[in-house]
């Protein structure tokens, strides 16, 4: 099985990962699981099949520790622990960094809050929910035109708010951007 099979696998594996040696591991790693299931005593109808779909299942879980791992995915599983421990975690982790996160969302949900009832329901049923102005418009019962503008100037206000937390500036309400 593993003569007859094995380049065309790589070659599936190369195109899929997009690293030859990654796929060299892969291909080996589903052998490896096709023939343990085969010692196992368990008959094989399709080994070709089986061997693709344990492929195929690799690559996923592949592709979802490179997601987990995100930047830090070039480090060795077996490699130096030290410099690994040396690493800072991201900013968001930090104490500091929450709280400023927190605060910035805080003040966006109270100007989001302090947008006039109409504004702020187009606005929510748009960003928040989805909808497209239209389907908004339609929702509401208002006309397209006042659902853009509804919709603009409480992206207004969330740009406002969201200057006012890079620079410290005091923040003017929704109402008065009118």
């Amino acid at each position: 099985m593993v003569a007859h099979y094995y380049r065309e696998l790589l070659r599936f594996l190369q195109r899929a990962v997009k690293d030859r040696d990654m796929a060299a591991d892969l291909a080996q790693e589903s052998y490896a699981r096709v023939l343990a299931v085969q010692q196992s005593g368990e008959t094989i109808a399709e080994p070709r099949a089986l061997l693709y779909r344990t492929a195929r299942n690799l690559v996923i879980d592949q592709h979802r520790r490179d997601e987990v791992r995100g930047p830090h995915a070039s480090l060795d599983d077996d490699g130096d622990e030290a410099l690994a421990d040396q690493m800072a975690g991201p900013q968001a982790c930090e104490p500091e960094a929450a709280a400023m996160s927190s605060q910035s969302v805080a003040a966006m949900l109270d100007t989001i809050a302090a947008l006039p009832l109409r504004c702020r329901e187009a606005f929510m049923l748009h960003k928040f929910d989805g909808l497209s102005q239209a389907e908004v418009a339609q929702q509401m019962g208002i006309s397209l035109t006042m659902v853009e503008r509804h919709i603009k100037l409480a992206l207004q206000a969330c740009r406002a708010c969201q200057n006012q937390q890079q620079t410290g500036q005091p923040r003017r309400k929704a109402e008065d951007g009118r």
